[in-house]
């Protein structure tokens, strides 16, 4: 078909008129989409929708209820809002993603970044090795070892002992600050690497010329830098929030949410009710809102942090 007639036809429409769809156009250009599709409602949306429903059961770990669970209603999530503990460890989650992930990863992860970039070679390459060795430990080897020198007689308490000081027992009497530092210090090599990638793309022309025109590093930084790289401060804000909201392993190890319920997380207390107390369908409810609270994090991270111009 020549441009001519394609003008005729354009021209045939009308000024606004929108192209014409075809049905059977479309559905072909979906099919290829169809494996993916049921894939992810397989394995992702299948087990959240069993979640939910063995939130609103009795499920016991073992007994009859193990065999016969009975369909309760909202009974588990009346009981969540009257339970001391489970707002407590909402209040220890937030604490630890707010602290960890938002603040602690996100900020020193960007303040490495900017440092690497000015660093010189070779101290550029011994300090990310340094901190990436945190990131790609199996995070059971990584819980063990920062149990090693938190403890009473550990690391950090013989380095405090060579000058003359008395450390304290970090994890029963901080196990918070312990669980939070922890999770800092492992999560930290992530967010530096993608602001190490954002911070890259960044043209040099941009900040120069903004130098020459007599902006201050902070007003660069601030002014110039950061809105360019918007999008992958949304990204890594997310997946930080994501990945920290889910960490079991580091707490359990660590501190196994005590002492008491001093550093019992969402994911911790929906293991103990589940696994220790056998109460499955109890635990399942906390971990149903855990999955709320992921997404909520993720919907305000999108909504606030969302480009003006995609």
């Amino acid at each position: 078909m020549s441009a001519v007639t394609l003008d005729r036809a354009a021209a045939d429409r009308g000024p606004g008129s929108r192209p014409r769809r075809r049905p059977g156009r479309t559905a072909l250009r979906l099919a290829p989409l169809l494996p993916a599709v049921a894939l992810m409602a397989v394995f992702l949306a299948g087990p959240v929708l069993w979640s939910f429903y063995g939130s609103l059961t009795n499920q016991a770990l073992t007994g009859y209820r193990a065999a016969n669970p009975e369909f309760v209603g909202l009974d588990n999530y009346a009981s969540l809002v009257a339970d001391g503990d489970f707002w407590k460890a909402v209040v220890l989650t937030v604490v630890f993603v707010g602290a960890s992930a938002v603040v602690g990863q996100n900020v020193l992860g960007m303040a490495l970044a900017l440092l690497l970039r000015a660093a010189a070679r070779p101290l550029r390459a011994v300090v990310s090795a340094l901190v990436v060795v945190a990131w790609v430990l199996p995070e059971i080897v990584a819980a063990f070892a920062l149990y090693a020198f938190f403890s009473t007689d550990g690391t950090l308490n013989q380095v405090l002992g060579w000058v003359g000081l008395t450390g304290p027992t970090w994890l029963i009497t901080f196990p918070m600050l312990a669980v939070v530092l922890a999770n800092v210090w492992r999560g930290t090599a992530f967010s530096m690497m993608v602001y190490g990638a954002a911070l890259s793309e960044v043209p040099p022309d941009v900040t120069e010329a903004a130098a020459i025109d007599g902006a201050t590093g902070p007003q660069r930084f601030f002014r110039i830098t950061l809105p360019m790289i918007r999008r992958s401060v949304s990204t890594n804000l997310m997946l930080t929030t994501l990945q920290t909201l889910a960490v079991f392993t580091l707490i359990w190890v660590m501190t196994g949410g005590g002492p008491g319920t001093d550093s019992s997380t969402l994911p911790v207390l929906a293991y103990q009710e589940a696994f220790k107390f056998a109460q499955v369908g109890y635990g399942t409810a906390i971990a149903t809102v855990t999955l709320l609270v992921g997404a909520v994090f993720s919907i305000v991270y999108i909504r606030v942090l969302k480009p003006e111009v995609d």
